[in-house]
């Protein structure tokens, strides 16, 4: 998708984050325009999750903004930076209730329900809003290719489905900002293939994309930019073609010297 020159839909400006004496996240100060599909990389432990634990609200930031075409969120809590600002997020590793469908869970993930007396007193409008639910869980369940597994418990799934799951589960918020955390570790690699189609599709119905990845196939494959963190700074925000020249980033991620520049 061919990214906007209007305002970012996404800004974070001097974020700093820390845990005791540990300074995770450093000055940090990135843009993400509307229709961008853009990276997040960095070795482990440079602050990647952290960031978007940040950005999402699940942890606190101890300085700096994080602004949502141009409104200020940095202090919102999670539920309501998911709910009422449209940023949702996946997770490493997704965990599943066991006595739930798939398509349940789908339908529990909507932000947009009757409330607790509508659905109590069973009223029409509750009645109406479990259908929409159900429609639209049912239209991303095919979207995202798990139609099959709809009526099955959602804790039997494969470890790609459950991310899949998880895309399903972040899309019912109905989000402008998507942002996903290593959306590919540990999936085989069809339905890696998979998961890369499906959020270009995403991507060109106009979702905006922030991708936390150690794989570097599917960054060259997905993302139209990346940014590098390492020990909590950013090191580089560049096309991934440009990632094997960077000298910053050969050295903080892949470990310097020439012998990883084809990983890159």
């Amino acid at each position: 998708m061919t990214t906007s020159t209007h305002q970012p839909i996404l800004q974070v400006r001097s974020l700093a984050k820390a845990f005791g004496g540990n300074k995770v996240l450093q000055d940090v100060s990135f843009d993400v325009q509307p229709g961008e599909i853009v990276g997040l990389l960095g070795p482990n432990g440079s602050g990647k999750s952290t960031l978007l634990n940040t950005i999402t609200g699940f942890e606190a930031i101890d300085a700096g903004q994080v602004l949502l075409q141009g409104k200020s969120i940095g202090a919102l809590p999670a539920h309501r930076i998911v709910s009422d600002e449209g940023v949702g997020r996946t997770f490493q590793l997704p965990s599943m209730p066991t006595k739930m469908s798939v398509i349940e869970v789908a339908m529990a993930a909507a932000t947009k329900q009757h409330g607790f007396w509508g659905t109590l007193l069973n009223s029409r409008a509750a009645r109406d809003a479990e259908a929409a639910a159900r429609a639209k869980a049912t239209a991303l369940l095919d979207e995202l290719l798990l139609t099959k597994v709809r009526d099955l418990p959602a804790s039997a799934l494969s470890g790609g489905q459950k991310k899949l799951l998880g895309i399903v589960c972040a899309l019912m918020g109905e989000p402008r900002l998507l942002m996903l955390d290593e959306p590919t570790a540990g999936v085989h690699p069809n339905l890696r293939n998979d998961i890369v189609s499906a959020l270009k599709r995403l991507n060109e119905q106009g979702m905006t994309l922030v991708v936390v990845e150690h794989d570097m196939h599917f960054i060259r494959e997905l993302c139209t930019r990346c940014v590098v963190l390492d020990r909590g700074h950013i090191v580089a925000s560049c096309a991934p073609a440009e990632l094997a020249q960077n000298e910053r980033v050969l050295q903080a991620y892949l470990g310097g010297g020439n012998k990883h520049k084809e990983a890159a």
